[in-house]
């Protein structure tokens, strides 16, 4: 599609003040045009993060200040329907995957050099949803320097990030040992980790599923950084990436993006090596129309659950 046939105006979740689900508004604006390096993308899935509500919300104005109106949305997978100048790996028709700028929406812009190929047979859900929980998952196991025959404890392992950490990790050698509720055990289980139930007694139930030890801990859940740090006996390879104060409390470190200059391409890579293996799995919680972004906002913020929540417009 060339950009002059290209929709003058096109559908966008917009956020004109900070609050709840209900700023969600779907709006007609217009179309943006790809600048150098940019391409156009017609999304045909959007993924939905914890990060998009915490935004919203006005949780995060100190770290990450966005300029009211915006649209929500750091991942998507779509069609290339316009390149900028100086983009050549890319062209019309294109399916790609990755970071976007404002993915709820009809149409998004991205860097042309931070997407990845769309393989055909992984879905345009399974896409929108992968770039960040890769490159979370990538980016945690390098800082962590957890290495073959090592053991590493994910609590939250069965989210979106928490998935992907144990599969990178048992696909290296690394013993995996994940927190979860009984009803995803068999889940991780499948993936290779030994599951052991969160809650009360969760970090003695930790050391009969590992008397050897724990050498490096991934809080994907949040609240269990404390009795980490007690478990390994210092901070030095404990990460969190729910909340900066509880980080600072404990002395641990918190991880939210922005460190490396790979761009996530490299843990997009981690992550298709597995799919060509047949061996990664990526489970949706839920897929919503982009109408109702509320409703896929409110249903991130229950948090606990196994799986994306995408949006599809």
């Amino acid at each position: 599609m060339s950009s002059s046939s290209l929709p003058a105006t096109g559908r966008a979740v917009t956020v004109p003040s900070y609050g709840g689900a209900e700023e969600l508004r779907l709006a007609e604006v217009p179309v943006p045009s790809p600048g150098p390096g940019q391409v156009l993308l017609r999304v045909r899935a959007a993924g939905v993060n914890p990060v998009d509500w915490k935004i919203r919300a006005g949780l995060l104005k100190e770290f990450i200040p966005v300029a009211l109106p915006y649209t929500p949305g750091g991942e998507a997978a779509g069609e290339v329907v316009a390149v900028g100048e100086g983009v050549s790996a890319w062209a019309v028709g294109d399916e790609v995957f990755g970071p976007v700028a404002g993915g709820y929406a009809d149409h998004t812009l991205a860097e042309a050099d931070r997407l990845s190929a769309k393989p055909a047979d992984l879905s345009w859900e399974a896409a929108a949803g992968l770039y960040s929980s890769a490159e979370t998952a990538n980016r945690v196991l390098d800082l962590l320097k957890v290495t073959e025959g090592e053991t590493l404890l994910v609590h939250g392992a069965a989210g979106s990030v928490g998935g992907l950490v144990v599969q990178f990790a048992v696909a290296s050698g690394i013993r995996v040992v994940g927190t979860a509720s009984e009803a995803n055990h068999e889940y991780l289980r499948a993936l290779g980790a030994v599951p052991v139930a969160y809650g009360e007694g969760v970090f003695e139930r930790v050391r009969q599923a590992a008397p050897e030890g724990v050498d490096a801990v991934l809080d994907a859940a949040g609240g269990s950084l404390a009795g980490s740090v007690e478990l390994l006996g210092g901070p030095e390879r404990v990460i969190g990436i729910v909340s900066v104060p509880e980080t600072i409390e404990t002395g641990t470190r918190f991880t939210g993006g922005g460190e490396g200059e790979n761009h996530g391409v490299q843990a997009v890579a981690r992550a298709l090596a597995l799919h060509s293996a047949g061996t990664l799995d990526l489970p949706i919680r839920a897929v919503f129309p982009l109408t109702d972004a509320a409703g896929a906002h409110r249903l991130s913020e229950e948090g606990h659950g196994r799986g994306k929540i995408v949006l599809v417009p």
